[in-house]
């Protein structure tokens, strides 16, 4: 059967050639990752976004020409290259041709670029558009550039390539019927794609393939799918595992897959879909230095494309596992990579490039500063970038493949365990299978890549300093993530603190509780969650965590108030306390002593009613009066407080707090004190009353009795602020408040008299207050 992009491969072979850059926009099943490239001219090196894509392609294209892989066409992929002389054609992943495209910027010889699957965002094919137009602007303008995508979003794509024209291939497909099948309450996803299977095995002939997130929810599924011929696909299988699975099978299958099998590849025989609505994307947390990978809903486009593989042969039917209603919810395309992911190793790329910052190159989304400056201080510490741009050691880096933390410790474990030992470790930190269990040693790792890592660094020939295999397993571990060092909280928690600050807290059953350190290679932050989870870790101890992280070692000086004076010199890893020494310096347990003044108040000092009414007396010729006299507020207390012999918050307790005040007294100003503000007045009964200060304007209170006869309201601070009496009935309770005693007499006393006389009888109430003899009783 005719594929459809056959109609317009000649129109698209002669719109390349006008232009030099053109955008296709096919569907998934219309051959435009096989057939395309074939009809091509000159030399073709085709960028697919994973390693079982390129496989697949270049077999497809091979099997189509009549011969085998590595003569016309070829591919090449990390660890796995079968190419020739005679090789036209050759299939890469992206990751890998930006790797080829930094040793040869004007990639001599090749004719034209196929960047597919553009529509996925992979944050290797963003950057290696960008590194591609950047290097055809300057190097190589004959360079044609073909980008394919499986959407119709392309304008901004065509922008990027110059404008480039857009040419269109509709998928001639068959009927596919929706159906959903959405979760019960608090339903697992495996569970819901395990019913929705065997509902699709009942209804539908042929094969079924079903996408899940990862590869923990496919073996869990697996496992409810008694009696059913059941074929993972997913990204951590050998390759020929990986191509068993693209091949027809004899009897009817289950594919479970993950987002691989989403638009680059074609699963025969396959009838029907079930869509579990879930993808498992790369996310980083920088705020906790935790990076891994998050479950998020699929796109709508994606979920458009998964149905798309139902109709490809005949007719089929997509079982969606989500109510019908939340899909107009779904976002229209997928985010892209570059801005959730960490961008470590995008960084590093670009300053091999030449361009640290990323600015004038053509991005289709430019990298988030933010992360792209938190990938740039990782590389700082690690060696790989200096102030002038990438080092030596960075383009070794580089030219591993790898994600500089786990080059970083490739290079620098050989030295130390050995290239064999440094490889093993460095291969199961590069497989994040996080549903094999948390102990790092219990894990396996695959052969074939420790081979090519070992042969990478095997040069040399040192002698290994840690011969012990869980030390040397955590010294790698700690070499790629010094932050994530982590020690137990108290003894026998699983909660730990990484050196980098983050909480994070070991599964039940991991069988590494016994330890009190450990170097944590993945954890993550589940949603609702405030602290990590441990994914996988490596027995370690505070000599190792030494030894691997020299530059998070600091002495640090713990000068605080913790309810008393605490001050100690610790030494640190990190944010992880090693060791504690006392530190009885003055100046240290001032600023502890101060501290304490400052959170919990000045009332930790001794203080009498006479103090408090000295502070009060000042604040107030401050309020009115102003320069000289000085604020007593606590700051201004602090300035002055002398504190002595004093150690502890005992001590505080030991000193005047009146001394303190009367410090601020100026002079000679401060003669003046207790006439402007005097702590008593006398009264025309002769007591001597003291005034309150406590308020927004000073007070007297007094006994009617004792001010007969008294007329002029007396005034304080040089005559400016009269003062507020508060007249007082023979018990001591107000009964009038004023601060015009002439005004008083005339009109409030008679009120007060006729409501008091006949309460108090034995106490004088004459009806001339202004000729009566005052009296204290």
């Amino acid at each position: 059967m005719e594929l459809p992009i056959a109609g317009v491969l000649d129109e698209l072979v002669r719109t390349l050639a006008a232009h030099g850059s053109t955008v296709l926009v096919a569907p998934p099943g219309t051959g435009k990752t096989t057939l395309v490239p074939l009809a091509l001219e000159g030399r073709v090196v085709v960028a697919e976004p994973r390693r079982i894509a390129a496989r697949a392609a270049a077999a497809r294209m091979a099997s189509l020409l009549g011969e085998p892989v590595g003569r016309t066409v070829g591919y090449a992929v990390r660890g796995d290259r079968r190419t020739s002389r005679d090789t036209r054609i050759e299939v890469v992943t992206s990751g890998l041709l930006v790797r080829r495209l930094q040793h040869d910027p004007e990639l001599a010889g090749v004719g034209t670029v196929l960047l597919d699957e553009c529509h996925e965002r992979h944050l290797d094919a963003d950057l290696l558009l960008a590194l591609l137009l950047d290097a055809r602007a300057g190097l190589r303008p004959d360079l044609r550039l073909l980008a394919t995508s499986a959407t119709v979003a392309a304008d901004r794509l065509a922008d990027l390539l110059g404008h480039a024209p857009v040419v269109r291939v509709s998928a001639r497909t068959h009927p596919v019927d929706l159906a959903y099948v959405p979760p019960t309450r608090n339903e697992r996803v495996e569970n819901v794609v395990a019913r929705a299977i065997r509902r699709a095995l009942s209804e539908v002939d042929g094969d079924v393939l079903a996408f899940l997130p990862g590869v923990a929810e496919i073996r869990r599924c697996t496992a409810l799918l008694d009696g059913v011929d059941v074929v993972p696909l997913h990204g951590r299988l050998a390759s020929g595992v990986q191509d068993a699975a693209l091949k027809p099978g004899t009897r009817r299958r289950v594919v479970l897959a993950t987002a691989i099998a989403e638009s680059s590849l074609t699963v025969p025989g396959v009838r029907a879909v079930v869509d579990s609505g879930l993808s498992r994307v790369p996310r980083v947390d920088h705020r906790r230095g935790l990076a891994g990978l998050a479950t998020v809903r699929v796109s709508a486009a994606v979920a458009d494309q998964r149905a798309g593989r139902a109709g490809r042969e005949a007719p089929g039917r997509v079982y969606r596992c989500w109510p019908e209603h939340e899909h107009s919810t779904l976002p229209r395309y997928p985010e892209p990579e570059i801005r959730t992911a960490d961008l470590t190793r995008l960084a590093l790329e670009l300053a091999c490039w030449g361009v640290p910052t990323g600015e004038g190159l053509g991005w289709w989304d430019a990298p988030p500063p933010g992360a792209l400056d938190a990938g740039r201080a990782v590389l700082k510490a690690l060696g790989a970038l200096d102030d002038r741009g990438a080092t030596d050691r960075g383009r070794r880096m580089a030219d591993l493949g790898l994600h500089p933390r786990l080059a970083r410790a490739l290079l620098d474990g050989a030295a130390l365990v050995g290239p064999r030992t440094a490889a093993e470790v460095v291969s199961l930190l590069d497989n994040d299978r996080t549903s094999e269990g948390v102990e790092l040693s219990t894990r396996q790792a695959d052969p074939r890549e420790v081979r090519r890592l070992t042969k990478l660094v095997a040069e040399g020939g040192t002698t290994p300093t840690v011969t012990d295999r869980v030390d040397a397993q955590a010294l790698v571990v700690a070499l790629a993530y010094p932050e994530r060092l982590a020690r137990r909280r108290s003894p026998g928690s699983p909660n730990y603190l990484m050196a980098g600050g983050t909480a994070a807290e070991l599964p039940p059953g991991s069988g590494l509780g016994d330890s009190e350190w450990l170097a944590v290679a993945i954890a993550d932050r589940e949603p609702g969650r405030s602290q990590g989870r441990i994914r996988l870790a490596a027995r370690a101890s505070e000599d190792l965590a030494r030894q691997a992280a020299p530059a998070l070692l600091a002495e640090q000086d713990d000068i605080r108030w913790d309810g008393d004076v605490v001050t100690e010199r610790l030494l640190k890893l990190g944010a992880i306390t090693l060791s504690a020494k006392p530190l009885r310096t003055p100046e240290a347990i001032r600023t502890a002593l101060l501290t304490g003044l400052r959170a919990e108040g000045l009332a930790l000092l001794r203080w009498d009613a006479d103090g408090l009414r000295t502070r009060e007396r000042m604040a107030f010729l401050h309020r009115v009066l102003g320069d000289p006299w000085p604020s007593v507020d606590d700051d201004a207390l602090l300035a002055v407080i002398d504190l002595g012999n004093a150690r502890k918050r005992a001590d505080l307790g030991k000193i005047s707090g009146e001394q303190v005040t009367r410090r601020l007294l100026p002079w000679p100003a401060a003669a003046k004190f207790d006439e402007l503000a005097p702590d008593r007045l006398e009264v025309p009964s002769g007591s001597r009353i003291r005034v309150d200060y406590s308020g927004p304007e000073p007070v007297l209170p007094v006994k009617v009795q004792e001010v007969f006869g008294w007329t002029e309201t007396p005034r304080l601070a040089g005559g400016r602020v009269p003062v507020v009496l508060h007249l007082l009935s023979p018990a001591g309770r107000p009964t009038a408040v004023t601060g015009d005693l002439a005004s008083f007499w005339r009109t409030g006393y008679p009120r007060v008299r006729s409501e008091l006389r006949g309460r108090y009888p034995k106490h004088r109430w004459p009806e001339d207050p202004m000729t009566a003899a005052p009296a204290r009783r």
